[in-house]
């Protein structure tokens, strides 16, 4: 986590979390960190609702009645913080921890993000704000003191190695190639299987030249950042049939509804085919000698 400036709740860790999602939505100190959480999203996202933080017990409810519509519009992915009695979403403590878990998620993703933004003319001032925020967070990783030469997107890069996450995107990146890889073969074998018909062999230099523009233009490499992958939720993991109306939409086209002629019939059922009689051959004539087995050798005297 990022170290706080002065005046704020401090540097932040794994027990501070708990511990106040433990006081629960009743501390001041709970509702504080959250809505500084979102104000420095704001600053980085374009939200409408915001969130203030609470006086004392008796705010609790509008807390959470502010905190409703915020989680609402960045579609949030976890049923106990959206769904039910609004004034008893954060009950528990598993759900202010839940809630604070998301509230920094999403603001490391949109962190992550935001830099890789190029900066405009007006950023200029910007620049050394930003390497201050690489500094500290380089501090909180316990990373050594970068030197102030070394450009921000070389901090950036030092700052991500640090990070558990980058290795589960180079993981899943290598399961997505592997997966591309096999279904280009696949692709290939059905593409070479087209070019046995007799018709199909007048018209493979069209058929190579239709679609070498998409070999080239495909690449195996993935795309995902990790960026990308701390924005990533529940949601994006689902698997939709390839038939349905989601998918269809976007798949169909108009040789969709092109009928299949008639084929050879290929055999392949063993139970309707009546096995041969076998036939019988007369001994061949001129078949001569004794046969092998009724020669006996003499043996000399």
């Amino acid at each position: 986590m990022e170290q706080r400036p002065a005046g704020s709740l401090g540097p932040l860790s794994e027990e501070t979390f708990v511990r106040l999602a433990e006081a629960g939505v009743r501390s001041p100190e709970f509702t504080a960190l959250c809505a500084q959480l979102v104000a420095e999203l704001r600053a980085l996202c374009p939200l409408e609702e915001d969130l203030s933080p609470t006086s004392g017990p008796e705010d609790a409810e509008t807390f959470q009645i502010e905190l409703s519509g915020l989680l609402q519009e960045l579609h949030c992915p976890y049923p106990a913080l959206t769904t039910g009695d609004v004034t008893a979403r954060l009950g528990s403590a598993h759900s202010c921890l839940q809630l604070l878990c998301f509230l920094s998620s999403e603001l490391q993703a949109a962190r992550l993000l935001s830099w890789k933004r190029p900066p405009s003319p007006q950023q200029g001032e910007g620049a050394d704000a930003a390497r201050r925020e690489l500094r500290l967070i380089s501090q909180a990783l316990g990373r050594p003191e970068p030197a102030p030469t070394c450009p921000v997107p070389q901090l950036l890069e030092d700052i991500k190695s640090k990070e558990a996450l980058e290795g589960i995107r180079r993981a899943l990146c290598a399961e997505y190639e592997c997966r591309k890889r096999m279904m280009i073969t696949r692709f290939n074998v059905t593409l070479q299987s087209f070019h046995w018909s007799e018709r199909a062999k007048a018209r493979g230099a069209a058929l190579l030249a239709a679609l070498s523009p998409l070999r080239q233009a495909e690449s195996v490499a993935s795309g995902v950042t990790l960026a990308r992958l701390l924005a990533a939720r529940e949601d994006a993991s689902r698997i939709v049939s390839a038939s349905s109306g989601l998918c269809r939409h976007r798949t169909s086209c108009a040789i969709n509804k092109v009928l299949m002629g008639g084929v050879p019939d290929r055999g392949g059922r063993p139970n309707e085919i009546e096995p041969p009689m076998p036939t019988w051959e007369k001994r061949r004539e001129g078949g001569g000698g004794q046969p092998r087995w009724g020669r006996r050798s003499k043996k000399k005297k």
